[in-house]
């Protein structure tokens, strides 16, 4: 009997707890945005992070939450969505911090660094060292709310139809490059341009551009620069790791309510890992098929990394100067760094 009757009040327990839950949860408006890709959903990592993200947001939420991905170009060019977000002309868009260096350069602090981290002491730094605060006050300045969804493993550096036997050589050269790492090229007399995904193959086979550095090999096999390009080179050394964001607009961000935000940053944060885990799996499959296909592998010298790494702290030297949320960013993440040293080497086998 009192079996029967304890059963009987927890049903009645749970009867009324469920009907609240779903109320709360039917409270919150539904949200319909658009979001803007920047590079195409077919290409791995790059556009498929946002078609997954597309995914899962759907199903955390029940469908409270559709975040359409849209290819590039279908709302506004790629190089053009920043704007877009800030402005509300668009709800949100799918990219990479580094992609507004000419409009923001202290973003590039948050997208890949130049002999920059792993993707651990990255996230360490972003979300435990001071990253975070930095970066949302920084994009909070442009009516933009922005949250970490992607990242990228270490990059190939670079392709060209000729071999490449010094970093000497490639004076003269016009690339399609990156980030920090096209303004270091610059020291070595390369004029280096962020090019647009759709056209950087063009580019290529036409001859405007000597060669370039895309992603990392089962993307650029995707991209198929190996019909033009046999000579392929690492380590990315301008792109160790890379972090994708999602932009929103920030008056629609602070329209949702604390739940929707919450499913938002967890799917992101799911993203992340998914990113990592899958970066370094798909890599070893796709060289080998980039060498069936002539493809050859260089690394560079340890005498041409120094001379990269000179070049880079030139340029970081110019930006700490020539910003001060450059300068604010960069200082909180070399002193997470130089901290960070004492674990790296004793915690991590050599």
């Amino acid at each position: 009997m009192k079996f029967t009757k304890l059963l009987a009040v927890t049903a009645l327990s749970v009867a009324t707890v469920l009907p609240l839950a779903s109320t709360a949860f039917a409270q919150d408006a539904p949200v319909k945005w658009k979001m803007a890709g920047t590079f195409s959903s077919s290409l791995p990592q790059l556009g498929t992070l946002g078609k997954r993200l597309e995914e899962k947001i759907g199903l955390v939420s029940g469908g409270n939450i559709e975040l359409r991905f849209y290819e590039p170009n279908a709302l506004v060019p790629p190089l053009e969505t920043f704007d877009a977000v800030s402005l509300g002309a668009i709800d949100a868009a799918f990219s990479t911090p580094g992609f507004w260096g000419g409009k923001v350069p202290a973003l590039q602090v948050f997208a890949a660094l130049p002999f920059g981290p792993s993707a651990p002491e990255y996230m360490a730094w972003f979300y435990f060292g001071g990253g975070k605060e930095i970066f949302d006050e920084i994009y909070g300045k442009y009516g933009i709310k922005s949250v970490m969804c992607g990242m990228l493993a270490p990059e190939g550096s670079g392709w060209f139809r000729e071999e490449v036997k010094s970093v000497d050589d490639l004076a003269g050269m016009k690339l399609r490059f990156f980030g920090l790492g096209a303004k270091a090229l610059g020291k070595f007399g390369v004029s280096a341009q962020l090019l647009a995904a759709p056209d950087v193959y063009p580019a290529l086979d036409r001859g405007v551009i000597d060669g370039l550095e895309f992603v990392q090999p089962a993307i650029d096999l995707k991209m198929g620069f190996y019909q033009i390009a046999k000579h392929y080179y690492f380590p990315g050394w301008h792109q160790q790791s890379t972090f994708f964001d999602l932009m929103m607009n920030k008056d629609k961000w602070d329209a949702l309510s604390e739940t929707q935000q919450a499913q938002i940053e967890a799917v992101c944060g799911d993203n992340v890992r998914h990113g990592i885990a899958e970066g370094e799996a798909i890599q070893v499959p796709a060289l080998k098929e980039l060498q069936e296909k002539g493809v050859q592998i260089h690394k560079w010298s340890d005498e041409d990394l120094a001379k990269l790494k000179g070049a880079v702290d030139e340029v970081i030297a110019e930006q700490v100067a020539a910003d001060p949320d450059f300068a604010r960013a960069y200082e909180s993440f070399s002193t997470f760094r130089e901290e960070y040293t004492t674990w790296r080497e004793i915690g991590y086998l050599k």
